[in-house]
């Protein structure tokens, strides 16, 4: 089982395939099994790197809080991509996982060819929207402590809490190609897919008939059905992948 150590913490990773690199990201309390049906489909074509975020999967759970943030996980990101050889790829994932591929972006934007972003949101531009979702992820911590599992505590404070309006300012700056994809029984997303869909220049929406808040499990042909035209219409210029050090 490969890994990455970041710092004495150990993310765990997997490549399929090849061709032009493919990072997926899962959602909070998910791990990368959530892809399994769509593994050999994305992978005929594209090198897809899946992974475990911290405090998920088969990575470490630290029992330091301050080791799970926005920041920390981007810079995960970034560091597989490193350990795989991309200078970039092709960024996306599901709803925990599409708000981070956005942070992601707004750090390295040069490392980003296109971006795929399902069943999420970009943050809040309100003090108030933001603080009522933060006492949300509190509040889930909370209950998984008192249910014994303080490792997805720890994950819920650091990770999906949100400290600023930057993710979502940066949607009309975003100049790739980018997927945003939606399941039409996602209720408290759909609002958020529309609004992204506005607010980036040129993206595209999708979304996905009887499904949920994990539209690729729910549905699994009809999410390959939408993403693969939307991989495949990208510019076929080579991405340049560096030697692995």
């Amino acid at each position: 089982m490969p890994k990455i150590n970041r710092d004495g913490v150990e993310i765990y990773y997997e490549v399929h395939g090849s061709g032009p690199p493919l990072l997926l990201t899962h959602g909070y309390s998910s791990t990368s099994e959530m892809w399994k049906g769509q593994t050999a489909a994305l992978s005929k074509h594209y090198k897809l790197v899946l992974w475990d975020m911290r405090g998920h999967g088969r990575s470490d759970y630290p029992d330091d809080a301050s080791a799970y943030s926005e920041a920390l996980t981007v810079a995960d990101m970034a560091a597989l991509l490193d350990e795989v050889g991309a200078d970039s790829a092709i960024v996306g994932g599901l709803s925990l996982g599409g708000y981070m591929s956005l942070a992601f972006y707004r750090a390295h934007p040069e490392r980003v060819r296109a971006l795929l972003i399902i069943d999420t949101g970009p943050g809040f531009k309100k003090d108030d929207a933001r603080e009522a979702w933060n006492r949300r992820a509190h509040d889930t911590g909370d209950r998984f402590e008192r249910e014994g599992l303080a490792v997805l505590a720890r994950a819920a404070r650091g990770m999906l809490t949100q400290r600023d309006a930057r993710v979502i300012e940066l949607l009309p700056e975003i100049k790739v190609p980018s997927l945003v994809v939606v399941g039409a029984e996602d209720a408290p997303f759909l609002a958020a897919a529309d609004y992204m869909a506005a607010k980036i220049p040129a993206a595209k929406k999708v979304v996905i008939p009887a499904a949920g808040h994990v539209v690729n499990i729910d549905q699994p042909q009809a999410f390959i059905d939408a993403v693969l035209p939307f991989l495949d219409s990208l510019p076929q210029n080579a991405i340049p992948e560096r030697m692995v050090r």
